[in-house]
């Protein structure tokens, strides 16, 4: 499978289309037909699960136990699933995804993410939510971008999984500088007090299970701060669910292109 620059536009298109999920269409990534947007054989090359630590979704060596950060300092997030590592060839669809006016997509990104929470929640009953919420965009970039990333991946999620899920439920009310070129530290201080609770939803998170959902996480800064503000707020837990990881130097072994 050569490298390509991902011309996504018609498969982008096809993918989101209705008649997509019944008749073949282009593989998002290898642009072979496939049925779904996404074919067999990158999903096992590019989209194979890993053994992730439960708390935090960084890649391990081996399943079984938290890893060594989360060891000595559990996030607030009770659990946290994570489909794929941010490399080749997601980043670049993510990126599409996010920046190139295609929501569409999310029909496809989605999959994995559905293929790794489906069998969990169906063996386990307390893993599923209660309510499916989506990370926050500002209102600003919310404006600018036209759509919540986040929020694309959630809805799909929800129906997929059968479960309810609230668009509004988190709001990100302070404009806060982009994340992207900032360590954890940073992150952590940048995030401080940048979301709220929707005022409809406050009273009624009391003892519920929220699961939250993003489409990168890179520290888990912006996860744990949402997560967080729910507790304060009476919720009983919180899972997190990402589509992708940003792997860390000595587990970012990237599949080669």
């Amino acid at each position: 499978m050569p490298e390509a620059p991902l011309p996504l536009a018609k498969s982008v298109a096809h993918a989101g289309s209705g008649w997509a999920r019944r008749w073949p269409a282009p593989c998002v990534v290898c642009h072979g037909w496939c049925t779904g947007g996404l074919c067999s054989a990158c999903v096992a090359r590019f989209a194979a699960q890993q053994p992730r630590c439960a708390r935090c979704g960084l890649r391990l060596a081996e399943a079984g136990s938290p890893c060594g950060a989360c060891s000595l300092h559990s996030p607030p997030m009770v659990r946290t699933v994570v489909a794929l590592d941010y490399a080749f060839p997601w980043d670049r669809l993510i990126a599409r995804f996010k920046f190139a006016q295609a929501p569409e997509l999310a029909r496809v990104l989605v999959q994995p993410l559905i293929d790794h929470l489906g069998p969990q929640l169906a063996a386990a009953d307390e893993l599923r939510p209660d309510l499916v919420l989506p990370v926050p965009l500002s209102p600003r970039r919310l404006r600018e971008r036209g759509y919540n990333q986040a929020w694309e991946l959630a809805r799909r999620l929800a129906r997929e999984l059968d479960l309810p899920a609230q668009a509004d439920g988190l709001q990100r009310w302070r404009e806060t500088p982009a994340q992207t070129t900032l360590d954890a530290a940073a992150r952590r201080a940048n995030l401080r007090d940048a979301f709220m609770v929707n005022p409809q939803l406050a009273g009624r998170l009391a003892g519920r299970h929220i699961a939250l959902v993003d489409d990168v996480m890179t520290t888990g800064a912006t996860l744990a701060a949402a997560a967080d503000l729910l507790l304060r707020n009476g919720a009983r837990k919180v899972s997190a669910w990402a589509l992708a990881r940003t792997p860390t130097p000595s587990t970012g072994n990237r599949p080669s292109p």
